[in-house]
């Protein structure tokens, strides 16, 4: 699949491309990355990408005529080398909240998409209605660029592709997947046995397997209960919990140590 990234800063993907895990991605092609700056599509000698806010205000706001020729441009190489067309995205605050789900569904897509990574005040609204289909956000915050979401984006991408991951199934046991019934996941522990005065639950060195996982289920019931009960709801919602799930949950409070 291809991702086409409109940046004003393409030097900030440059080591994100080519360090960590997901670097197998980028590098095998599973999933190809270019990257557009609308300064190259910009007049005068000063490539000038920004203007004045009409209205007054603080800030800028970026130009639709050079991100538009930028648009274009990429979307005629996409054309040209036989890259099905694709949807295209602007971060921004409005937009749905990525989550999971919404990651899977992007990394199943062959086509990709086109990221608009805006900047200062945002971009001219008319640019946005002529030419965003999707508008994306990571949560209620604000950053001072499009760049940090898109790798967000790009990187959860990556890690569902095959052969990225060294165990391929290892992304089955992460919070919020299907497989763990959208749960938060269990605490994990390594070695020593005993860090500075703290073991390993007893229970991980027991040897029994179905006593193990009835652990993790327990502590995944708990860790979302506390932290994000809407998951539990969910859960419940869609059948996934069991009688002795449901078991352990109403008896929750009386148990408060996770680690037991």
């Amino acid at each position: 699949m291809r991702f086409d990234v409109i940046t004003l800063f393409p030097e900030l993907f440059a080591p994100f491309l080519t360090c960590g895990v997901t670097r197998r991605a980028y590098e095998s092609g599973l999933v190809e990355v270019r990257l557009w700056n609308p300064r190259d599509f910009a007049d005068g000698n000063y490539r000038r990408v920004d203007d004045r806010p009409f209205g007054g205000g603080p800030g800028m706001v970026m130009l639709a005529e050079p991100l538009t020729l930028c648009l274009e441009s990429l979307r005629a190489d996409r054309l040209a080398c036989s890259v099905p067309s694709a949807p295209t995205v602007l971060f921004s605050p409005v937009g749905d909240v990525l989550n999971h789900a919404g990651v899977e569904r992007w990394s199943a897509s062959s086509s990709g998409a086109v990221l608009i990574c805006g900047r200062y005040e945002g971009l001219d609204h008319r640019f946005i209605d002529t030419h965003v289909d999707l508008q994306i956000s990571l949560g209620d915050f604000v950053l001072s660029g499009g760049e940090i979401a898109a790798m967000a984006l790009l990187d959860a991408v990556a890690r569902l592709q095959p052969g990225v991951l060294n165990d391929e199934g290892s992304h089955q046991m992460d919070s919020f997947n299907p497989a763990l019934d959208g749960l938060l996941d269990c605490p994990h522990y390594t070695r020593p046995e005993n860090w500075r005065g703290q073991p390993v639950p007893p229970v991980l060195m027991s040897g029994n397997h179905a006593r193990i996982e009835r652990w993790r289920r327990e502590q995944r019931l708990a860790l979302s209960q506390r932290q994000r009960p809407e998951l539990v709801r969910a859960a419940r919602r869609a059948g996934h919990l069991s009688k002795i799930d449901e078991a352990f949950l109403a008896d929750l409070p009386k148990n408060p140590d996770l680690d037991a």
